[in-house]
């Protein structure tokens, strides 16, 4: 049965779910990273709600971020007009449409990794750097982010797991076209909705396994 499979259809997905992965946790990791740091450090009105609206996309049901986006980036809204006129392409169903869902869906998960991270580090360190001639850069890059180095590794691998792992938001905002927008976790459900088993157990144990290696790789950099 194994001879039989299309080998060409079971690494198309699972190639996009990696670029899609990679990209959308890079980008999490930026944006999760400069808000927590941010947020560290300030006391203001309305950072409860603030707070509040960056952890909504982890408790919310991934077909609710997915219509939020497929409103918010469809080709009604400003911002979808802007961007087909700008890229000569509309941002729903294309498989940059999977990135920014998963960037959405990750960004809690890095953003409170990295909050905790930066609250376990030592004020007075920091303050003694800065005391001896070290700019907010310099305070950042050799003080604070070698002491929250666990917590950065933990918010990547998280990151780049839940957007390799992202489903519901895809599917409303990308699609599930094969070759195009096709990521492992929706050929998964289309494969299963088709009957095909071969294919469904193939790509689940192909996700298993990445999954169990960025774990491995976490724990290797964490001991």
């Amino acid at each position: 049965m194994i001879g039989e499979v299309d080998w060409q259809t079971f690494w198309s997905p699972i190639a996009l779910s990696l670029r899609v992965a990679l990209l959308s946790s890079i980008a999490a990791m930026a944006l999760g990273v400069g808000a927590a740091r941010w947020m560290t450090r300030r006391s203001f009105a309305g950072k409860t709600l603030l707070e509040t609206a960056f952890m909504l996309p982890l408790v919310l049901p991934p077909t609710v971020v997915g219509f939020l986006l497929l409103v918010g980036l469809g080709r009604k809204s400003w911002i979808g007009r802007f961007a087909e006129w700008l890229f000569a392409a509309p941002i729903v169903f294309s498989w940059w449409a999977a990135v920014i869902a998963s960037v959405v869906v990750a960004f809690p998960l890095v953003y409170q990794t990295m909050k905790t991270g930066f609250l376990s580090v030592d004020k007075g360190l920091e303050e003694a750097a800065r005391s001896s001639g070290a700019n907010e850069r310099q305070v950042f890059a050799y003080i604070t982010l070698p002491l929250a180095y666990r917590s950065f590794v933990t918010a990547y691998v998280l990151g780049f797991a839940r957007g390799f792992g992202e489903f519901g938001a895809t599917l409303m905002i990308a699609g599930n076209i094969p070759g195009r927008t096709q990521t492992t976790p929706t050929a998964i459900y289309l494969a299963v909705d088709a009957g095909n088993a071969t294919m469904a157990w193939l790509w689940t144990l192909s996700m298993i396994a990445v999954s169990f290696l960025l774990l491995i790789f976490a724990r290797s950099r964490n001991d």
